[in-house]
């Protein structure tokens, strides 16, 4: 049920007003709010104002920021549509590219012309037009009313709102709700559909260190790629078409080839995905013991398999690098979250403010809040192992749920041809990353995990009994595997091509394409449904909780939650000492690659001429003072999953780096932020530049590119 929000945007602003100046780095800034902590950056080293970073009038930094793809965050660089984001934001696209015989992600590309630049299907890149907020107006519509009712009217005018915004304009829009429906912000975007590969080092650069250097600092990772936007000859979105021109941007970031120091001002620009500031002590607890375990457990059993795969050849090592990657991804920092928060004793933490604001107000919302979490728990489990099985396992059984259409409704026509064409197109490139040994033992491993995990009375009936009775999870999908035909190649090819509808209706019997049927079955009608029932009941709470907690202690900073919109957070360049006997500099620099380097390792090797440079201190333009090469920093900005690319900004506004990744100390900092350990990590962009022009000889981009020297101007 959608909450009428009843708290005026003024309200909303003025639970800010009286913050401490100390805590402010803490939280991700809505930019229409940065007037509020605009002195405050002005005193840690800011040279501009909140309407130079965000302006609905004027060019501002906001219209250098782009959401890439829908998960990563990128920024333009250049006035011809050049942008950088991480290597990992734009390592599905290279992998996409990547055959054994050109293996670009372990060589690297460069396009050297504009005609040599690679198209991405389905690739987008989203500017924000603008963000308004319409608390007050939505308030007032729903005057009065409730239940059905209440949303059905709410949702009419957040209709009305988008349409009025977007009709005839060429913009989409979105209502979306803050601090769990407290308030409500319009967020106008312009989507580019047309953006084409350029560059990106060799993973010996861009994933240097591996998982084993994962969410660790010191970290030495040039993890940064090149893209392009190109539009239509109005400057506007289009589809892909070689007619099609480099974007012009409204702002690109001029590059500050001075870099960093300790103690410099940083910001970051972003599209932070989702943090979980507010959660009660019983969710951190579960979190804490149950979910981040089961999700950890589950991932063991899936990396197992695809690291083995990966290791027996070339082949499998391409066709499986952009799955193992994202596996690993969430596996390490989960780890890494639990243990952060054992050490920093959040429970205790929660449970002293769930105890403060009880004493001064008498509140039990906290008490309906850990009620309802006790319902939704095992339903947040179950979620959470269908997205395992279903989505980071093998992905056989998302292939086979693509045929439902022709195998359900019997579909005729163009509908039926359409789908056809869709699933011809696509088959070549299934066939290319897949592998059935690969996949029937990753079906085996993860399916005897779940079931040791799944809440009583919530797996899908029959599957535990057919897996026993087959001997358990390998055996079984042994047998499920050779009675399939989805995993034949030459059949499914056949099969396509005929397009004979007898043939759909013999593929609804077959087992691969009933297991997924099942799975998703259960979760849509029976894990679903509750789920979002009382996820619903729980943002509901948790917007009564914060309001509390903002009337209740005005002194104190309370930050909304971070929920894929764009955000700023700032800070400083800073090392830290998040344990006993241990101090971590601010700066990592090109002596460490070298001391890392390990020939032949899957982590640490490095392409010859790459150790060469580097031994012989061939740096170019691109060394500090010291006549060191700077490859990474690390700062006290507040970042979560979302803002991987995002540009790390000085106090002028210049490029100094791009985000990607946080100390594993830090990884708990979604649920509870520690000012003196969390740190996010960056590439410097003296090395990026570096890499491209020393190493890759594409200095062409680099010349693309606004330079900035503050010495040259005199600062």
């Amino acid at each position: 049920m959608k909450k009428c929000p009843v708290k005026s945007a003024l309200a909303f602003v003025l639970g800010f007003a009286c913050m401490n100046v100390l805590q402010a780095k803490e939280g991700m800034w809505i930019p229409t709010l940065l007037k509020l902590v605009e002195g405050d950056m002005q005193a840690m080293g800011l040279t501009l104002t909140a309407e130079d970073i965000y302006s609905i009038n004027h060019s501002s930094l906001k219209d250098a920021v782009v959401h890439f793809n829908g998960g990563c965050t990128a920024e333009m660089v250049s006035s011809e549509g050049l942008l950088l984001t991480n290597h990992h934001c734009g390592y599905g696209q290279i992998q996409f590219h990547s055959t054994v015989e050109n293996d670009l992600l372990t060589n690297g590309f460069w396009a050297m012309t504009r005609e040599a630049e690679l198209p991405n299907p389905d690739l987008t890149c989203t500017f924000i037009d603008g963000i308004e907020d319409v608390t007050l107006r939505l308030s007032r519509a729903c005057v009065g009313l409730t239940g059905e009712a209440r949303d059905k009217r709410m949702q009419e005018e957040m209709d009305a709102i988008v349409q009025n915004a977007t009709e005839g304009t060429g913009l989409e829009g979105n209502v979306v709700a803050f601090d769990f429906g407290n308030s409500h912000y319009l967020i106008t975007s312009r989507v580019f559909r047309d953006v084409r590969l350029v560059g990106a080092p060799p993973s010996a650069v861009g994933k240097f260190g591996g998982d084993t250097d994962n969410w660790v600092w010191p970290r030495h990772t040039g993890d940064f790629s090149v893209f392009r936007i190109y539009a239509d000859a109005d400057n506007k979105p289009a589809d892909y078409s070689a007619a099609n021109v480099p974007y012009q941007p409204e702002h690109h970031f001029p590059v500050n080839v001075d870099g960093v120091q300790g103690g410099d001002f940083t910001m970051i620009f972003g599209f932070p995905g989702r943090t979980e500031q507010y959660l009660t002590s019983g969710a951190v607890e579960h979190v804490i013991t149950r979910l981040n375990p089961m999700r950890i457990a589950m991932r063991d059993e899936g990396l197992s398999v695809i690291n083995a795969a990966r290791a027996s050849s070339d082949a499998l090592r391409i066709a499986y690098a952009s799955k193992q990657s994202s596996v690993a991804n969430a596996w390490k920092k989960w780890k890494g979250q639990n243990r952060g928060l054992t050490e920093l004793h959040a429970l205790e933490k929660k449970r002293d403010l769930e105890a403060r604001l009880k004493a001064a107000t008498g509140s039990t919302v906290v008490d309906e809040l850990e009620a309802l979490n006790v319902e939704y728990m095992p339903f947040l489990e179950a979620r959470s192992l269908f997205i395992e099985l279903a989505y980071y396992g093998p992905d056989l059984l998302n292939y086979a749920h693509g045929f439902a259409g022709l195998i359900e409704s019997g579909m005729e026509g163009e509908k039926r041809e359409s789908l056809l064409a869709a699933l011809r197109a696509e088959e070549p490139g299934f066939r290319k990353d897949f592998n059935s040994s690969v996949d029937e033992q990753l079906l085996g491993q993860l399916v005897d995990e779940y079931f040791e995990w799944i809440p009583d009375g919530l797996a899908p009936e029959g599957l535990y009994a057919e897996v026993l009775k087959s001997g358990g999870g390998p055996s079984w999908a042994s047998k499920t595997f050779k009675k399939s035909t989805f995993p034949d190649a030459e059949a499914m090819t056949k099969m396509l091509e005929s397009g004979s509808p007898k043939s759909w209706s013999k593929l609804r019997k077959d087992p691969i394409y009933q297991l997924i049927q099942l799975i998703r079955a259960h979760y849509f009608e029976v894990i679903a449904p509750e789920y979002a029932r009382l996820r619903e009941a729980i943002s509901v709470a948790s917007g009564a909780y914060t309001k509390a907690l903002r009337l209740a202690f005005p002194e104190e900073v309370f930050p909304v939650d971070a929920n894929s919109t764009l955000r700023l957070t700032y800070g400083k360049v800073e090392g830290s000492a998040p344990y006993d006997g241990m101090q971590y500099n601010p700066l990592s620099t090109a002596r460490g690659i070298l001391q890392k380097y390990v020939p032949g390792h899957p982590d640490f090797d490095m392409p010859e001429r790459l150790v060469d440079l580097l031994q012989n201190e061939q740096y170019g333009d691109y060394a500090n003072d010291d006549g060191e090469l700077v490859v990474c920093f690390t700062g006290s900005n507040h970042t979560t999953g979302g803002n991987s690319g995002s540009p790390a900004l000085d106090g002028n506004g210049h490029l100094v780096g791009i985000n990607f990744d946080r100390s594993w100390e830090s990884t708990m900092s979604d649920i509870l932020f520690d000012g003196s350990r969390c740190r996010n990590i960056m590439v410097d962009i003296r090395y990026v530049l570096w890499v491209m022009d020393v190493y890759a000889g594409a200095g062409h981009l680099v010349d693309e590119m606004t330079l900035i020297s503050h010495q040259d101007l005199g600062e």
